[in-house]
Order: C-alpha cells, then sequence, then structure tokens
C-alpha cells in the first residue's frame, strides 16, 4: 500500500464530515423542553459537540388585540427577566452534566427562528420538547410545524 492510499484513508478532522455536531434546542422552561435540552446535552457530552440553546420570546400585541391599555417597557422586562431565568437554568444544567453551552434568545416565531438559527450555525439537528397542551394537538405544535419543515432534521423529545 502507497503512502498516498494511507492518507486518503486517514480522517481529515477538518472534513465537515468527521467534524462533531451542532444541535440546536429549544427551550421555553416547561418541563418538556427541559426534556429535550437533556437529550440534546447528552448526544453533545457523547459526540463532544456543540450545543446551542435557543429560547423564542414570542411577539404579542395585546392592545392591537384587544384595544386595551398596555405597558410596553413593563413587558418588555418581564420578557427580558424570564430570559434571564432560562438561561441561567440551561447554564446550571450544563455545568452539572459537565459541557458547555451557547444560548441565544430571540423574539418572534419559534418556527422560525429556530430554523433560521439552525441554518445560520449549520446545524446538525434541532431538539425540542413535546407539547403537553391539548390546545396545541388540536392548532399545531411548534414540533409538528418543525417536522413540516424540510430545513434541518428534527428530534421531538417525548416525556
Amino acid at each position: 500500500m502507497s503512502q498516498d492510499a494511507a492518507a486518503e484513508r486517514t480522517p481529515n478532522p477538518t472534513d465537515p464530515v468527521f467534524q462533531a455536531p451542532t444541535i440546536v434546542a429549544g427551550v421555553d422552561g416547561s418541563p418538556t423542553s427541559w426534556d429535550a435540552f437533556s437529550w440534546a446535552a447528552g448526544a453533545v457530552a457523547r459526540s463532544n459537540g456543540k450545543l446551542i440553546v435557543v429560547y423564542v420570546m414570542p411577539m404579542t400585541d395585546p392592545a392591537a388585540v384587544y384595544g386595551a391599555p398596555y405597558d410596553y417597557a413593563g413587558a418588555q422586562n418581564i420578557r427580558e427577566e424570564v430570559a434571564a431565568e432560562i438561561k441561567a437554568e440551561a447554564e446550571h444544567r450544563a455545568r452539572d452534566l459537565g459541557i458547555s453551552i451557547e444560548f441565544i434568545s430571540d423574539y418572534g416565531d419559534a418556527t422560525r427562528s429556530l430554523t433560521d438559527i439552525a441554518r445560520s450555525v449549520h446545524a446538525t439537528v434541532i431538539v425540542v420538547g413535546r407539547s403537553a397542551k391539548v390546545w396545541h394537538h388540536l392548532a399545531g405544535s411548534l414540533s409538528h410545524r418543525l417536522t413540516c419543515r424540510k430545513d434541518a432534521p428534527v428530534v421531538v423529545v417525548v416525556p
């Protein structure tokens, strides 16, 4: 066997095929989203990959819906506090598992935000928890909307 043939069979760590996976996990603070986080964290720990935790804050405008006065600054502060709490919890859980994470909070539609972020970081997979709300089973949950798209592979963690 020549050296050239041996070199061709030796994996190149810079080749994207051999790189560790990047996993995007969507969390919202619900128990099923933390199940998804745990699944993704386990996959990252086993593969020495990268975990990006995403919290998407809904963009709602109740004043437009109900025609009532609305404290926009107060609502923004509450959204930021919730995002900070979820980030702190994610970092705590990651430390307990011995992994590091990147945390991203975004505004808008969760389906679009998760797929856009996954595309921008070249994620291997998106991981979300299955909704436990009855209304979501009728109207369509995030996990259902994600699996109907062809943007990235999706793992839906069922408790």
